[in-house]
């Protein structure tokens, strides 16, 4: 009965370490300052998805952290990391162990809000990595399986209203090593007002992260 125990105990100790491989580790960011509005309503719904399909996912109010831009120091262009020290430093590290994002932003002046760009650009850690040092910080394994989902929302109705959003998105994600796996935009919402009139874009919104963490896993395996 003892051995059995041992038996068991490996065993189970075996399957857990397994399954943790298994499970896609996200960051989900939320651009809006705006809590409990349109915006954060959609990620709830896209975390909901990535939760459903196995995911971890820690959820980041960007507006609520206490950071300043960027200030080009260039500590980060000869080492690894950022002399500025405050709420984003944490996440140089975490971003190195992360298998997804998802970013929730609003188009503001035909880009995403300061404080979300703000977030971006202090990854001028990862770009001179990558680019000037020829040491990126995430592995070549990693990157065959890391992830993207941008979602979006516009208050008008024009031509171009996503571009400045889906720029920024491309050149974090490239810097930062994600492969896009999709979007879930939608204008109008000046119009719309509520993002409940359109459960549709909700529905795609909870599919879309869901079918990206199933990707992330089955790449893993």
């Amino acid at each position: 009965m003892f051995c059995y125990f041992l038996w068991d105990t490996k065993v189970l100790f075996r399957l857990n370490a397994f399954q943790n491989t298994m499970e896609a580790d996200i960051i989900a960011l939320l651009g809006s300052p705006y809590s409990q509005g349109n915006t954060d309503r959609l990620l709830e719904r896209a975390i909901a998805g990535a939760t459903d399909a196995g995911a971890k996912v820690e959820k980041v109010v960007v507006p609520d952290l206490d950071f300043e831009p960027c200030m080009e120091i260039l500590n980060c262009v000869h080492a690894p990391a950022c002399m500025m020290i405050d709420d984003l430093t944490p996440f140089y590290d975490r971003f190195q162990e992360i298998d997804g994002l998802i970013v929730a932003t609003p188009v503001m002046t035909m880009g995403v809000p300061g404080k979300l760009k703000s977030f971006m650009d202090r990854f001028q850690v990862y770009y001179n990595a990558k680019y000037l040092r020829n040491d990126p910080l995430v592995t070549a394994e990693q990157r065959q399986w890391r992830r993207a989902l941008l979602l979006s929302i516009g208050g008008a109705k024009i031509p171009h209203d996503f571009d400045g959003v889906r720029y920024t998105m491309g050149a974090f994600c490239d810097i930062t090593d994600f492969d896009i796996f999709g979007e879930v935009i939608q204008d109008d919402m000046d119009t719309l007002r509520d993002v409940a009139n359109k459960p549709e874009l909700m529905q795609e919104a909870y599919d879309k992260a869901k079918m990206m963490v199933n990707e992330i896993i089955s790449l893993k395996k």
